[in-house]
C-alpha cells in the first residue's frame, strides 16, 4: 500500500496526459511509419537474483514484475564484463569494451575514456531525429573530452564516475575528491545527497518523457544504486523487512513503475520499449549490502554467469510477447545493430561485434542466437568462451570475497586489509580495497544450461567440445588481444585521451 501511494502521488504531480502516440511497428517498418521510442533502464550493480521475477523472496519488485509479465523476461542475457566502464561502452558502442581500450573502470585519475571517433548510441539515434537523454552514472570518462554531450546527448544529468570515488569510500576515503553532480555541462553540487539520487533520477525521466512525447526519443537510466555506497530516499529507508539493500532495490522497482506510468499515461506504450537490466553481477564482499546472483557462481569482476548474466526484461505492447521467459543467448551489444535495424540507420563506419537479434526480442518463432561463441574477458583476459550450452574456462587468476563477508558498507576482512592506490587497477589491486582474495581456475567445461552455478567440471567427458571451444576463442584472440597468453590485439582500436584534466572538467 506504501509503493501505490508513492506511486500515484509522484504520478499526479509529475505526469501530464497526452494524446494518443500512432501505433509502433516491427523492425521491416516503412520510413513513413513513426520511429519507436528506446528507454534503456541500467541498475548497477544488481545481483541476477535480486527481483521477484528473478527468483528473489525477500525483496519485493511488483513493478518489474509487472514489466515481465507485461513483455519478456530473458535469462540467458549476458554483458561484456563484469565491470562498470567495460560494461558501459560494450552496451554504447556495441563493441567488445577490448576492441575501444576500455576495460576495466575509471576513476577520477583516469585521462583516458571513449574515443571520440566512436559512433555511440546517442549519437546514432540522434542522427535521425531523436531527442536523447542520460539521468545517472556516465563512466566513460571524466575529462571534458569524453562528455556525455559530446557524445550524442541532448541532456545530462548525473556523475561521471563510480559514487563510491567519494569521501564514501571504504578504504580510501581519505583520498576521494568531492563527488561532482552535473547537470548538462555544470557542476551544480558537490557530495550531494545520495539518498536522493534515484528519487531525481526518475523526476528528470518523467519529465523527460512528458517534454519529448511528440517525437521519438532515447532516454538513457544508468542508476547510480545499487553500487555500493548504497542509500534510500526516507519514503523507503527502513520499509523492507530486509534491509538497506532491499530498501534501495525497492526504491528502483519504483522508479522503473514511474516511467512505465509516464509512457502509457503520454499515449505512447505501443510506440515504446522499455529495457530493464544490470550493468554487470554484484559485488559480493560487501555481504549484506551487495545483491544476490545465487544460484549463478560469484559476482562482479569475474567471468562466470554471477559476474556476466545479468536480468533483462523488455517491454514493448505488440512488439514483444506477453508473459514469456526466453533463453536465447545474446548480449549488450547487440542493441546497437538491433536498433539500427529498427530504425533504418547506417551501422558504424568501424567494425562492430554485436548482431541484429530482432527476431529474438519480438519472439519470432525459431529466432536463435546470431552468436556461434561469445568471448568472456575480465580486463585484457580471455577468460572463457560460450558456445550455447558450453562454457569453457581457460586457466586463469579470479577474485572470491574473503569470508565472512563484509557488513553495513564494509568490505570482507576489513579489519586486515592494506589497501593500495585506486590507480592500481590490476586484480591484485581491486583485491586489496574491496576484501577479496586472488584464487585460481583451471581450465574447466561447464555446461551452464545443466550446471548453472559452474561448479562440475566435465572436460574429461568432452574432450571434442573443449577442442572446439577453443578454437573458436582464437579469433578472438588474435583480434582483441589476450593478456593470459601475452598476444597483441591486431583490430583493438586507441581509446581516448586527454592531455591532461583541467580544474573545470568531470572530476
Amino acid at each position: 500500500m506504501f509503493l501505490r501511494i508513492c506511486f500515484l502521488s509522484l504520478a499526479l504531480l509529475s505526469l501530464s496526459h497526452g494524446q494518443e502516440s500512432p501505433v509502433g511497428t516491427p523492425p521491416d517498418s516503412t520510413p513513413a511509419e513513426p520511429k519507436p521510442n528506446i528507454i534503456l533502464i541500467v541498475a548497477d550493480d544488481l545481483g541476477y537474483s535480486d527481483l521477484g521475477c528473478y527468483g528473489s523472496t525477500t525483496i519485493r519488485t511488483p513493478n518489474l514484475d509487472k514489466m515481465a509479465a507485461e513483455g519478456t523476461r530473458f535469462t540467458s542475457f549476458l554483458v561484456a564484463q563484469a565491470v562498470c566502464t567495460a560494461s558501459r561502452a560494450a552496451l554504447m558502442t556495441g563493441c567488445y569494451p577490448n576492441r575501444v581500450g576500455l576495460q576495466g573502470a575509471l576513476n577520477h585519475t583516469s585521462l583516458e575514456g571513449i574515443n571520440p571517433d566512436e559512433q555511440l548510441m546517442p549519437e546514432i539515434l540522434k542522427k535521425q531525429g531523436y531527442a536523447t537523454a542520460i539521468y545517472g552514472k556516465w563512466h566513460l570518462g571524466t575529462a571534458d573530452l569524453f562528455h556525455p554531450m559530446k557524445n550524442g546527448f541532448d541532456e545530462f544529468w548525473g556523475i561521471p564516475y563510480s559514487n563510491d570515488n567519494s569521501k564514501y569510500h571504504p578504504s580510501l576515503a581519505s583520498e576521494m575528491p568531492p563527488l561532482p553532480l552535473y547537470e548538462n555541462e555544470k557542476v551544480i553540487e558537490t557530495d550531494p545527497d545520495q539518498s536522493l539520487f534515484t528519487r531525481r533520477i526518475t523526476e528528470k525521466s518523467v519529465s523527460f518523457i512528458r517534454r519529448h512525447k511528440a517525437q521519438p526519443f532515447f532516454l538513457y537510466v544508468p542508476h547510480i544504486m545499487p553500487h555500493v555506497p548504497i542509500f534510500a530516499a526516507d519514503r523507503f529507508r527502513g520499509k523492507s523487512p530486509h534491509g538497506l539493500y532491499a530498501d534501495v532495490v525497492e526504491e528502483l522497482d519504483w522508479s522503473a513503475g514511474m516511467i512505465v506510468a509516464a509512457v502509457e499515461q503520454a499515449g505512447l506504450s505501443e510506440n515504446t520499449l522499455i529495457i530493464f537490466m544490470s550493468d554487470n553481477g554484484p559485488f559480493l564482499s560487501y555481504g549484506n549490502h551487495a545483491g544476490n546472483a545465487a544460484p549463478r557462481r560469484e559476482g562482479k569482476l569475474t567471468s562466470y554467469d554471477g559476474g556476466v548474466g545479468v536480468p533483462f526484461i523488455a517491454r514493448w505492447p505488440g512488439k514483444v510477447p506477453t508473459g514469456k521467459v526466453n533463453d536465447e543467448l545474446f548480449t549488450a551489444m547487440d542493441l546497437l545493430p538491433t536498433f539500427i535495424s529498427w530504425i533504418g540507420a547506417e551501422k558504424p563506419t568501424a567494425k562492430i561485434d554485436g548482431r541484429d537479434v530482432s527476431g529474438i526480442l519480438h519472439g519470432a518463432e525459431g529466432a536463435k542466437s546470431p552468436h556461434e561463441a561469445i568471448a568472456i574477458y575480465a580486463g585484457s583476459e580471455l577468460q572463457a568462451i560460450r558456445s550455447g550450452e558450453w562454457k569453457l574456462h581457460f586457466d586463469h587468476p579470479y577474485i572470491t570475497p574473503h569470508e565472512p563477508r563484509g557488513k553495513d558498507g564494509k568490505p570482507a576482512n576489513w579489519e586486515n586489509m592494506k589497501p593500495v592506490a585506486i590507480t592500481q587497477s590490476g586484480i591484485e589491486g581491486i583485491a586489496s580495497r574491496h576484501g577479496y582474495r586472488v584464487a585460481q581456475q583451471a581450465l574447466a567445461l561447464y555446461n551452464v544450461k545443466d550446471d548453472v552455478g559452474e561448479t562440475t567440471d566435465v572436460s574429461a567427458k568432452h574432450p571434442d567440445i573443449v577442442e572446439r571451444l577453443k578454437k573458436l576463442a582464437e579469433p578472438f584472440r588474435v583480434q582483441l588481444g589476450d593478456g593470459l597468453t601475452q598476444t597483441q590485439a591486431s583490430e583493438a582500436r586507441p581509446r581516448g585521451k586527454a592531455e591532461k584534466m583541467k580544474d573545470s572538467e568531470m572530476r
